[in-house]
């Protein structure tokens, strides 16, 4: 028999009932009275209705089912569906049903209780199940009550067109509250031409049925649709409310639309409907997506109340607009606030630190999450983490985390492969993607991630399978993906495919624009990236910081100087966009390798912002292939000043005293990077045959066909001599005798490559190699005689540019 308290533990409750009302409290502190009421007549009452409003645990819902028993109340349909939807607000369900089944003569109102409880606690399949056994066995008729849960449980279509059939048999389908849930439950389904039809038919619309429309479409990306609801919601006099404005405030900032954004904030504030909790967080988001800090910082500052959202918010908007140090600011205020972090808060902490760099507090940031065991109850916190780390440069960390997940879902996945692919790694972003493909289906952001990998080591035959995959799912049209594909097809030396690609996407954004552009530029066509960018500006896209870096860039390797300053003035004049490191960089570039070293170094000191080491970088590379050394040495001062660990400016300038044999000079810069522990970065080329990549690195001795390798080499030499070949030892940065330099010439990566090429395709077939350094003079002018001698064409990608040898000549002209 059940006890009411320790206290009473050997008396029936029934015995302890006059004790009540001295007492007064009953369970805890959470149901604080017990109140009884007198009748006329002096009979004793408990207050049933103030126990249930009380009852905040799941221990006291059964104390307090315990005493509707006692108190003879158990048989009664209204305390009993009470007990239903209290069990079922307290999550467990499963007590909800039991309930449910004692009452031995239902009605309606019960029968929707139990399928609103398994709703309310995420049993969609059960709220189904239970609607049917209610329409089939109970003999009763649903009523309008009865179809909102229930619709709003139907995981596929099918079920939901079931019930929509029930609607129209019952006569149910001009009642505003059951058509709006049939409108919501359409468009979750993506059926928005069915949701339009019954919203259009409505004879009458609620706030529901607008709200409803106008969500669905902003759910779908239907932006334009969803405006032309809200339009002709307000031309019919129907005032927006806070579920409306938090609808469509983020379709403003999809479309790019400021204006109507704002115009909804000052209807907000003429409304008196600012101060929400909803609205403000809502237009935090908005403002943050149009990089409006100052006015997303004051509708926080405004709010009266602030939860973890919209602390969320804030912080989120900095650290999106590229100011984590103020991001991070935000978040220690909110935690003297005494708001208390969720797993979101670590999304955004988590990039923070990734944009700063901050490897300590990296870690400080995967301890707390541990701590809190986010790690193993929420899959977004691990992959908040995976991706800090990633972003950190920190792949062992990333994989471990990623191991260690007890659940890993598509995203999980994703990101463990863009880390390897944006990390250099892209072999083993190729080999986790096929790990993948045995666990779960990829999904778009899987292609976005994997593409480049291909693109990365010229993995044609494997990116042209996916391409096929994406063609029978039509992903191939989607905007990312088809980028994607044009990139991959670009970088891989098929520009024609690439260009093919380019007419079939939806070209409405900069997106796709930049990724043909940027492919035009790396094959040296820098007239045809002119050309598309005018078409461009024809088709009224606007162009970004992307847009015009791929536009200099191509400029600069084509040698068209006066082109690349037009681009540079429209970009600042006509589109208002101010430069960046990387256009400062790609102009010196541009003007060091015409040969125009005053010019170039005239402009960095004209620069309006401290020149960082891409700019004095490309400011040596110039030096480098114009032999100025005194501008170098200078060049490499103010590069060693603002980037002392990166070994590659070592290596220019050390190259740069070679090529003129000041060996004191090679010495001294090789010397300094030793004694700071840096190693020059191995060259290596790859080249994909008989669908697998081979990579082979400087002077390799270890391919399994690596002596037919060298035989081919030496007899390609012998043939390059006799059409007047003469090995240019400039470019061998060692001082040893003459024929150790032919050797280590004929060693080069690429040569080794291409010798593979050679003899494991068929004749006269095209060859394809990628290399991860820039192509060595003598190597160019070797391949050009080698393509002679082969008849094929022998396209290199390297880490600038492509050459395309064909006939003994190079699509470059030389000017690279």
């Amino acid at each position: 028999m059940f006890r009411l308290v320790s206290t009473y533990r050997s008396r029936h409750i029934s015995e302890s009932l006059p004790l009540f009302q001295a007492r007064r409290t009953l369970f805890s502190t959470s149901v604080n009275v017990l109140q009884r009421t007198s009748d006329e007549d002096g009979d004793k009452r408990i207050d049933f209705d103030r126990l249930f409003k009380s009852c905040n645990r799941l221990h006291l819902a059964k104390l307090l089912h315990a005493l509707v028993v006692v108190a003879g109340k158990a048989r009664s349909i209204f305390f009993s569906a009470k007990l239903v939807n209290v069990y079922a607000y307290l999550g467990d369900v499963s007590f909800s049903r039991r309930t449910f089944d004692q009452i031995p003569n239902k009605d309606v109102y019960t029968w929707n209780s139990m399928v609103s409880a398994y709703v309310r606690t995420g049993h969609f399949r059960e709220a189904v199940d239970c609607f049917y056994q209610f329409f089939l066995t109970s003999g009763l008729r649903p009523d309008f009550y009865t179809f909102a849960p229930v619709l709003k449980a139907c995981k596929n279509p099918l079920d939901g067109m079931r019930i929509h059939c029930l609607v129209l048999k019952l006569g149910f389908e001009w009642d505003v509250f059951v058509t709006a849930s049939l409108v919501h439950m359409y468009t979750r389904f993506r059926a928005l031409g069915n949701a339009r039809k019954l919203f259009d038919d409505m004879p009458v619309r609620d706030m529901g049925s607008w709200n409803a429309m106008i969500s669905g479409y902003c759910q779908n990306s239907n932006a334009a649709e969803a405006l032309d609801v809200l339009n002709e919601m307000r031309s019919e006099g129907v005032l927006m409310d806070p579920v409306t404005i938090v609808s469509i405030l983020p379709i403003c900032a999809q479309l790019d639309d400021i204006l109507n954004g704002m115009s909804i904030h000052v209807y907000s504030i003429k409304r008196g409907l600012e101060y929400d909790l909803f609205v403000s967080n809502a237009l935090i988001n908005m403002y943050a997506k149009f990089g409006e800090l100052a006015i997303a910082q004051k509708v926080f500052d405004n709010m009266v109340v602030r939860d973890v959202v919209s602390w969320n918010s804030i912080t989120s908007a900095y650290e999106q607009n590229d100011d984590p140090t103020r991001a991070l600011a935000l978040f220690y205020d909110m935690q003297l606030s005494g708001i208390s972090p969720d797993y979101l808060t670590l999304v955004s902490l988590s990039s923070i630190v990734a944009q700063l760099g901050d490897s300590w507090n990296g870690k400080s940031v995967h301890g707390f999450v541990m701590r809190r065991g986010w790690i193993l109850k929420d899959v977004i916190s691990g992959n908040s983490v995976v991706d800090m780390y990633s972003k950190l440069g920190d792949m062992s960390s990333a994989g471990a985390v990623f191991e260690a997940l007890p659940v890993k879902d598509v995203v999980s996945w994703n990101t463990l492969i863009t880390g390897y692919t944006q990390n250099g790694l892209a072999s083993e972003a190729i080999e986790v993607f096929d790990m993948m493909q045995k666990e779960i289906a990829p999904n778009q952001a899987t292609w976005v991630s994997i593409l480049p990998a291909y693109s990365n080591i010229g993995a044609l035959q494997q990116g042209m399978r996916v391409h096929g995959l994406l063609v029978k799912s039509s992903l191939y049209l989607d905007i990312f993906v088809g980028t994607c594909l044009i990139d991959m097809y670009g970088k891989c030396g098929k520009l024609d495919d690439a260009m093919s690609l380019f007419y079939e996407v939806p070209k409405m954004t900069s997106v796709p624009w930049n990724a043909i552009i940027s492919c035009h530029g790396i094959h040296g066509h820098a007239e045809k990236a002119l050309k598309l960018f005018r078409e461009m500006r024809e088709e009224r896209v606007k162009p970004d910081h992307v847009t015009f870096v791929s536009l200099l860039s191509a400029c600069s390797h084509s040698g068209l100087v006066e082109e690349g300053q037009w681009c540079f003035n429209v970009m600042r004049e006509e589109y208002g966009i101010e430069p960046i490191l990387k256009h400062y960089g790609c102009m010196v570039d541009m003007f060091g390798r015409a040969g125009h070293l005053e010019k170039a170094y005239n402009f960095i000191k004209d620069m309006p912002v401290k020149p960082d080491a891409s700019v004095w970088g490309a400011l040596l590379g110039a030096c480098r292939i114009h032999g100025n050394i005194d501008l170098g040495a200078f060049a490499s001062e103010r590069l060693f000043e603002v980037d002392s660990e990166n070994v590659g400016y070592y290596v220019l300038m050390s190259n740069i005293y070679a090529n003129i044999g000041k060996w004191e000079g090679v010495d001294k810069v090789r010397t300094l990077a030793r004694d700071m522990g840096l190693r020059k970065t191995p060259g290596w080329s790859s080249i994909e045959a008989n669908n697998k990549v081979d990579v082979f690195y400087t002077g390799n001795q270890s391919h399994p066909k690596c002596e037919e390798i060298y035989k081919e080499l030496r007899n390609l030499n012998a043939k390059m001599k006799s059409l007047g070949y003469v090995p240019d030892y400039s470019f061998v940065l060692q001082d040893v005798e003459e024929d150790e330099k032919e050797h280590i010439l004929m060693s080069h990566s690429e040569r080794l490559a291409i010798a593979f090429g050679i003899i494991s395709t068929p004749p006269k077939t095209p060859i394809r190699i990628f290399k991860n350094l820039r192509v060595c003079g003598d190597c160019h002018n070797a391949t050009k005689y080698i393509s002679k001698i082969t008849e094929r064409e022998i396209i290199v990608r390297d880490s600038n540019r492509f050459h395309h040898f064909k006939d003994g000549v190079c699509s470059c002209s030389d000017y690279w």
